[in-house]
């Protein structure tokens, strides 16, 4: 892999880690480990409290990737205004589809989710697993949307909260 292919991310930018959303790169550190030399980025996920170090060379591979484009967030958020396509499958064939798309870290997948898992309060109640994928899809869309926009998380809420609402009504 070349040098140039490695570094396409830098300090302070926001990326996507697929299995926890959006972070912001801190610094690029060298570690040794078992003897070998690796360069690692490291990413803080403010709002977990956590931090992630990623081998350089192994960035794309895993699907790490920068935000998404203004134009894939409007997708996004057209994708919210849909009809809520349900399959009538088991609930946990449903449940595993659903984790493998929030945990796929492409926006527009999450955002399938979030449409699908929706309820408006004169539907049914969600359960107890459903409402945890429907809250993890609405905090990665959440999140994502805010740092594209370079707003709060609050207003990027809101926004998404108005494209769900507009859609019941």
């Amino acid at each position: 892999m070349t040098k140039s292919k490695k570094l396409e991310f830098r300090p302070d930018d926001y990326v996507v880690y697929p299995a926890h959303g959006v972070g912001q790169i801190i610094s690029i550190e060298e570690q040794e480990v078992a003897g070998i030399k690796l360069e690692l980025f490291v990413i803080s996920f403010e709002k977990d409290k956590m931090t992630l170090r990623v081998p350089t060379n192994k960035a794309t591979e895993i699907g790490m990737r920068s935000l998404s484009s203004p134009d894939v967030v409007t997708k996004a958020m057209t994708t919210l205004k849909g009809k809520a396509r349900v399959k009538r499958a088991m609930w946990s064939r449903r449940a595993q589809e659903y984790e493998q798309k929030i945990n796929s870290g492409d926006l527009i997948s999450i955002a399938e989710v979030v449409r699908d898992l929706h309820r408006t309060d004169d539907q049914r109640e969600q359960s107890y697993s459903e409402r945890q994928l429907y809250e993890a899809a609405l905090e990665r869309l959440t999140r994502e949307v805010a740092a594209v926009s370079g707003g709060d998380e609050i207003e990027a809420a809101r926004q998404v909260d108005e494209v769900l609402m507009s859609r019941a009504a």
